[in-house]
C-alpha cells in the first residue's frame, strides 16, 4: 500500500513540473536487440572492460560513470567499477552491493542461485579504483552511495525488465538496506545476510552481553585465557610481530606504532574466532601452556599479523571512515585484560585510529537513527538473515509495527557467514518462498513464467561467491 501511494505522490508532483516544461531525466535506453555485450555498451555511461568466461552465464567487468556529488553532479566524475552475471533477460535480477571492492573473479551469491536470476555486482564508492581523485571524503557516505546504487538499476532496467531484488553480507547487508531507505522502489525485495546496526555508537553493552553468553562456559574461559597470555607474553610476541611486519615491508605510521598494532590484534583475536569459526573450534585454542609458536599462530589465524599495518589497512579507508561519521563501531568489556593493556581501548580500538589523519572526520549521530526508524515504521520485503554465534549480530535490524512483508531469522550455531541455507528447515524454506515471491518467479503474483532450461545447481559460481564473501566480511 505504501509503495502505492510513493508512486502516485511521485506522479502528482511530476505533473506540475511537466506542465511548467521542465526537463525531467529520461530512462536511459539500450538498443531493443543484438548481442548482450553490446547493448551494455550502448548504455550512456557504461563501458564493457573485459569479459570472463562463467559455466551458465555471460559475465562482463564494466565501469560506470557516476558524480561525486550526486546532489551537484557539475563537480565532478569518477568511475565506478561494477560486474554484469547475465543469466537471462526474462529471468529476475539480483543486485549485490558488496560493501567493499569488486570481486573480478565470477561468482554467485545465494539469492541469484535460489532464483535463477542475473547478478550485478558494485564495487562501493571510495573504494580503489572506484574514487574521485582527489578524494572528497564527505562523499563518501550512506546516502551517495545509495544514488550510486539507484543511478546503476535505472540505467540497467532497460535491458534487464524483469524483478530486481538487492542483497549483500555484512557491510554489504547494511549498503542494500541504506539503498532501501533512500530508493525504497528500486527493487522488488531485499536479503540483508549478517548487517549490524550500531543505532546508538555509544551504548555497546550488547557486545559484552554476546561474550559473556556465546558458546559454552568452557570455550569462553579458554578463549579469555589465551587472549591474556597473549599479552603476558607481549615481551617476547611483540617484537617477533614488529620483526616480521618489518621484514615484509609493512608500517605502521596510521596506528601509529607496532605496539598498538600488536595490542590491536589481540583485542580482536576472541572477535576474530566468533567471526569465522564455530563452537567446533574451541578443542583447538591454545591453553596458557602452549608453545610461543602456537600463539603467535593462533593470533594470525583469527586477528592477522598484518591487520593493522598500514599496507592492509589503506584497502579498507573508506570502510573505517564511514564507520568513524555514520555506521558506528563496536566496543566491549575486555576487564580480564585488566594490568596488561597499553592503551586506553575505547581510544584504541575505534575508527579514528585506522583512518589516516590527513582524512578529516566527524561523526553524525543522525544517520544511524534515520535508517532503523525507517526499519521499523517503513521498510518493505525486507528478510535479514543473522548467525547465532556471529558478534556482528549483536547490534542488528529489528522490525515494528510499521515493518510490511518483513522477516528476521537467525541461523542456529553460525556466525558470519550465515545464509539462507544455515537456517532450519521451516524457516529456510519461508525465507526462501519469501525471496522467490518477490522475485516473481513463484507464487500467486508471479510475474514470470518458470524458466524453459533448467537452473544451475549449486556449483563453480556459488564456491567462488563464498570464498568472495569471506574475503569481504
Amino acid at each position: 500500500m505504501r509503495t502505492t501511494l510513493r508512486r502516485l505522490l511521485t506522479a502528482a508532483l511530476l505533473i506540475p513540473l511537466l506542465a511548467l516544461g521542465l526537463a525531467v531525466p529520461a530512462l536511459a535506453q539500450a538498443p531493443a536487440d543484438g548481442d548482450i555485450r553490446d547493448r551494455l555498451a550502448a548504455i550512456p555511461g557504461m563501458t564493457v572492460t573485459e569479459e570472463k568466461p562463467a559455466p551458465g552465464y555471460r559475465y562482463f567487468l564494466l565501469t560506470y560513470t557516476q558524480p561525486v556529488d550526486h546532489r551537484r553532479p557539475w563537480l565532478g566524475t569518477f568511475q565506478q567499477r561494477l560486474s554484469v552475471l547475465h543469466r537471462g533477460e526474462d529471468r529476475p535480477t539480483v543486485l549485490y552491493t558488496n560493501g567493499y571492492t569488486l570481486g573480478t573473479t565470477p561468482s554467485r551469491t545465494e539469492p541469484t542461485r535460489l532464483v535463477d536470476g542475473n547478478q550485478v555486482s558494485i564495487e562501493y564508492r571510495y573504494f580503489t579504483p572506484s574514487r574521485p581523485e582527489p578524494a572528497d571524503w564527505s562523499k563518501a557516505g550512506i546516502e551517495q552511495a545509495a544514488a550510486d546504487t539507484h543511478a546503476i538499476i535505472t540505467a540497467l532496467k532497460p535491458l534487464y525488465g524483469q524483478k530486481w531484488i538487492s542483497t549483500g553480507a555484512s557491510k554489504g547487508g547494511m549498503s542494500s538496506v541504506y539503498h532501501r531507505r533512500f530508493y525504497p522502489d528500486d527493487v522488488a525485495g531485499t536479503v540483508a545476510y549478517v548487517a549490524p546496526n550500531d543505532v546508538d555508537d555509544r551504548e555497546d553493552s550488547a557486545y559484552s552481553r554476546f561474550f559473556d553468553h556465546v558458546g559454552t562456559a568452557q570455550c569462553r574461559s579458554a578463549l579469555d585465557a589465551a587472549q591474556r597470555e597473549l599479552l603476558v607474553r607481549r615481551a617476547t610476541l611483540e617484537p617477533r610481530y614488529a620483526a616480521d611486519n618489518a621484514a615484509a615491508g609493512n608500517t605502521f605510521t596510521t596506528v601509529g606504532s607496532a605496539d598498538r598494532g600488536y595490542e590491536l590484534g589481540v583485542l580482536d583475536v576472541v572477535w576474530g574466532f566468533w567471526q569465522y569459526s564455530t563452537e567446533a573450534d574451541c578443542a583447538a585454542v591454545p591453553p596458557v601452556t602452549a608453545t610461543d609458536d602456537q600463539l603467535y599462530g593462533w593470533l594470525d589465524t583469527h586477528s592477522g599479523i598484518d591487520s593493522s599495518s598500514d599496507q592492509s589497512l589503506a584497502a579498507y579507508t573508506p570502510y573505517y571512515y564511514q564507520a568513524g561519521t555514520q555506521l558506528g563501531s563496536p566496543n566491549f568489556d575486555v576487564s580480564h585484560l585488566k594490568g596488561l593493556l597499553h592503551y586506553s581501548t575505547k581510544e584504541l580500538y575505534a575508527p579514528r585510529t585506522y583512518v589516516p589523519r590527513s582524512i578529516p572526520m566527524r561523526f553524525d549521530p543522525s544517520a544511524m537513527r534515520d535508517i532503523d526508524g525507517w526499519v521499523r515504521h517503513s521498510a518493505e520485503r525486507i528478510l535479514f538473515v543473522y548467525g547465532q554465534n556471529d558478534p556482528w549480530g549483536a547490534e542488528r535490524f529489528t522490525l515494528g509495527r510499521g515493518s510490511e512483508d518483513s522477516y528476521v531469522y537467525t541461523a542456529p550455531g553460525a556466525n558470519h557467514g550465515a545464509k539462507i541455507a544455515a537456517l532450519s528447515a521451516d524457516q529456510s524454506a519461508a525465507a526462501t518462498a519469501a525471496l522467490l515471491r518477490w522475485a516473481g518467479v513463484a507464487g500467486p503474483d508471479a510475474r514470470t513464467t518458470a524458466p524453459a532450461r533448467p537452473a544451475l545447481p549449486f556449483g563453480e559460481l556459488d564456491r567462488a561467491g563464498l570464498l568472495l564473501e569471506r574475503h569481504r566480511l
